[in-house]
């Protein structure tokens, strides 16, 4: 997503809100990003509640996780009763698989050589009758004239990545959508890979599901995530999951005699993961949104496409070829290259490691991804080191 001007971009270095590094370079935020220095003092201080269990208040089981709903809601422009919580990206893949009322014959789409995760939930519904058709695509992702191409009366969802893991390519997420909104289709978009470099308004946007990791580009800690639905998506489910802390609180537990009934209005939180007081992750994941929420996700996108732009200048075409988009809105924030002899791609990877560049090794390539504790002296760095391998 290149734009003009970028050459002007009044960079600010916010490397020291983060680290130390060690004289390390992290280029891997797709795979894992490192925690703030606001997050990582808010774990500690979850800790020290746990160190001193008198410190876990009722204020505080209920805090926690309404300050990180009310985060994501404010990072994607929805509502934090549509929010649920979760630890990964497959909790609501899983949630949607389980809780849609299939009928024999539905047919799911997905593109072969997606991320896994966005493959295998759906494959377990072949045995209630669901058919899963993996498209192929032309390019790297899908467009939006194949899969109105490939729609067919039976289907009834589609579930692809915003920005493809494997080739670093974004797909055209409004024309796709659209295109699923006027064939009644429901859309799944796994934004994994992009929100927190990009933004996105679920209110706008002709998305019915996103689905997010909170560990990469979102700067939190392993094991936490989100997923929205749609309101009327969500009410349609069929999954039986009623989470007692979604209906009450532990101060309710002091009553003499609980009259339980299941509560017609708690909104999505009847679907979040269990145990949503995860004061060790969930404190240190609300800070984390805080963070890049303060700084403003244009300017965070900003910020990684000065790098990716510096990184995509310098890449030494003589032995090296760039493999995802140069510009445009199909690049992403995942850079992937290839040394000229692929197979040198390997012995490549070892080589930046040992030299402290970090890198991720994907599909036979090497994947480059820089986020907003980056520099431009990262990329040269890396650019000096991939020169010399």
């Amino acid at each position: 997503m290149s734009e003009p001007g970028h050459a002007a971009f009044d960079f600010r270095d916010r490397s020291a809100d983060f680290g130390p590094f060690s004289g390390n370079v992290w280029l891997n935020c797709a795979h894992q990003a490192p925690l703030p220095k606001v997050a990582a003092d808010a774990a500690r201080a979850a800790v020290d509640w746990k160190v001193q269990p008198w410190e876990l208040t009722t204020e505080r089981f209920s805090g926690v996780p309404a300050r990180l709903r009310a985060a994501l809601a404010t990072l994607i422009d929805a509502d934090p009763a549509e929010i649920i919580l979760a630890n990964s990206a497959s909790y609501g893949l899983h949630l949607l698989a389980n809780g849609i009322d299939w009928r024999d014959g539905d047919e799911v789409l997905c593109m072969r050589g997606d991320f896994p995760s966005d493959i295998l939930p759906w494959l377990g519904l072949e045995r209630l009758g669901v058919r899963v058709r993996q498209l192929e695509p032309r390019g790297a992702v899908l467009s939006a004239d194949e899969v109105a191409r490939a729609i067919t009366p039976r289907t009834r969802l589609l579930c692809t990545t915003w920005v493809h893991s494997f080739s670093g390519h974004a797909i055209d997420l409004d024309a796709v959508g659209g295109v699923c909104r006027a064939h009644g289709v429901i859309f799944v978009a796994n934004v994994s890979q992009a929100l927190g470099a990009r933004s996105l308004n679920v209110a706008r946007a002709p998305v019915d599901a996103i689905v997010c990791a909170g560990w990469k580009w979102l700067c939190g800690p392993y094991a936490t995530g989100f997923c929205w639905l749609r309101p009327e998506l969500c009410a349609g489910l069929v999954y039986n999951q009623t989470y007692w802390l979604a209906m009450l609180t532990s101060d309710d537990l002091g009553r003499e005699t609980l009259d339980l009934s299941l509560a017609g209005n708690v909104g999505a939180r009847r679907y979040d993961v269990f145990g949503t007081a995860n004061f060790f992750n969930f404190a240190p994941f609300a800070a984390a949104i805080e963070y890049l929420l303060a700084i403003g996700i244009d300017a965070v996108r900003d910020h990684d496409n000065a790098l990716v732009d510096r990184f995509v200048a310098g890449l030494p075409r003589k032995t090296c070829d760039l493999l995802s988009p140069m510009d445009g809105p199909a690049r992403s924030t995942l850079v992937l290259v290839s040394a000229k002899d692929r197979a040198r791609n390997r012995d490549i990877h070892r080589r930046l490691a040992a030299a402290g560049i970090h890198v991720a090794f994907r599909a036979g390539s090497l994947r480059i991804a820089p986020h907003i504790y980056n520099t431009p002296d990262d990329i040269d760095r890396a650019l000096a080191a991939l020169a010399r391998a």
